[in-house]
């Protein structure tokens, strides 16, 4: 079991909401960004996209997830991958004029990375 600040429950708990809040960021951009019916489709299509990258490009051992991937990916890709959802959810939700809401994302997202700097390295190590 890998241990630290970054696999305590609490921050794991954290980074499911953070996860969760990426995929309704791009749901809310897609909404805005969408003119007519096919907004409809947009907004449940925008953030199943992004969850199904997610869910499938995972470096094996990860313990942060439950250790399995579909697609074994390299920790420095996965990181990348993690980083464009996180931040990624940030910034659509700024594109979508919801500015302080973005920042505010931000800021936490920061402090979260941050704080989790114990499974950052161990992804850039696997």
């Amino acid at each position: 079991m890998t241990t630290g600040i970054g696999y305590n429950p609490a921050m794991l708990a954290l980074r499911f909401v953070l996860e969760l809040t990426a995929l309704v960021c791009f749901g809310y951009w897609a909404w805005h960004v969408t003119p007519g019916w096919a907004r409809y489709l947009t907004v449940i299509a925008a953030p199943a996209l992004v969850a199904v990258v997610w869910g499938t490009f995972a470096t094996p051992g990860d313990a942060s997830r439950n250790g399995e991937t579909v697609v074994a990916t390299a920790g420095g890709i996965r990181l990348l991958i993690e980083l464009a959802v996180f931040f990624g959810g940030a910034a659509v939700l700024y594109a979508a004029g919801a500015h302080a809401q973005a920042l505010v994302l931000a800021a936490i997202l920061v402090a979260y990375h941050s704080a989790s700097l114990d499974r950052i390295a161990w992804l850039l190590r696997h």
